[in-house]
């Protein structure tokens, strides 16, 4: 099966095609990176121009995986929104990934695991993670509450900030790469063969926090 995974999450994003086949991780067969800034204009020409190069249709695309967030709420919107239509168009399942659990799928310590990013606003977005599973619920914590939730956790972080905080508090911390579109392919399939997919209506983004805009409308 042909997957198409894209994450628009941060400052910049990437795509991914990937050969997937049943119990068999997925051959990435490239990654193309996008500026951040013009996801809205870039994205769709970008998907349509790496199919042809590697010479396929958009009918090929067997499924979609898609990194939900946390993230740019801006960022998110234009590439869930892409996802969305392709899937919709084509008839075709999305795989919903986690930013979260695409971190803690590049770790290399066993048993449970703490993924961590950088929220800002002195905040860390979470999530407790056992052999690619979300265990309860990733939220949003306070810097000063991590070492509270992390207890004797391995803390994976893309982000220095995050393995400062954490060793400076005498947690165990590991440093990893951020994913790309890639590591959003391999979690994603595994998603899809566990049935663990949506249809483009219910396609929707894991902010965790609220946009300021929902914020100050209620207050």
């Amino acid at each position: 099966m042909l997957l198409l995974a894209i994450d628009t999450s941060g400052k910049h994003g990437s795509i991914a095609i990937a050969e997937c086949g049943p119990g068999k991780e997925c051959r990435v067969i490239e990654v193309v990176p996008l500026a951040g800034g013009t996801f809205s204009a870039q994205l769709v020409p970008q998907i349509m121009e790496l199919l042809a190069k590697h010479r396929f249709h958009k009918n090929d695309v067997g499924a979609f995986a898609a990194a939900a967030g946390p993230g740019s709420f801006t960022g998110l919107r234009v590439g869930l929104a892409a996802i969305k239509a392709l899937s919709e168009i084509l008839q075709k399942p999305v795989a919903m990934v986690s930013l979260l659990a695409a971190v803690a799928a590049q770790s290399e310590a066993v048993g449970k695991v703490l993924a961590a990013l950088d929220a800002g606003r002195n905040e860390i977005y979470v999530g407790e993670y056992a052999g690619g599973e979300l265990i309860g619920s990733e939220q949003l914590l306070a810097q000063k509450e991590l070492p509270m939730v992390a207890n004797d956790h391995m803390v994976v972080t893309p982000d220095k900030t995050v393995v400062d905080l954490a060793r400076a508090a005498g947690l165990k911390a590991e440093e990893v790469s951020r994913p790309r579109s890639d590591v959003v392919a391999r979690v994603g399939w595994k998603k899809i063969q566990a049935g663990d997919i949506v249809t483009a209506e219910e396609l929707d983004a894991n902010y965790i926090r609220r946009s300021d805009a929902e914020i100050f409308s209620k207050t």
